[in-house]
């Protein structure tokens, strides 16, 4: 394998696992919201969150803050936890 295939290769695994806890705190929140059965409307009036952001963040075409996340957890009756392993 060339010099630069490999750095293409380790670029894109570094690209991976620094979106991935992104990813994975959206499928939190999703899960979580069903799991309770309450609709995005519903969590937007408990969190204070616009329902079209919470559907945003949902379908990965924005990048929630801590904060938001924190406020849709604790609307959920949850506790948002970071983690540097």
């Amino acid at each position: 394998m060339n010099k630069k295939k490999l750095d293409s290769s380790e670029d894109k695994v570094k690209r991976i696992k620094i979106i991935e806890p992104e990813y994975q705190a959206i499928l939190a929140l999703y899960e979580t919201r069903n799991d309770l059965g309450i609709t995005q409307k519903e969590l937007s009036e408990l969190s204070g969150v616009r329902q079209s952001n919470i559907s945003r963040i949902e379908r990965g075409t924005c990048s929630p803050s801590i904060r938001t996340l924190s406020a849709l957890a604790v609307a959920m009756g949850r506790k948002l936890e970071i983690k540097i392993k």
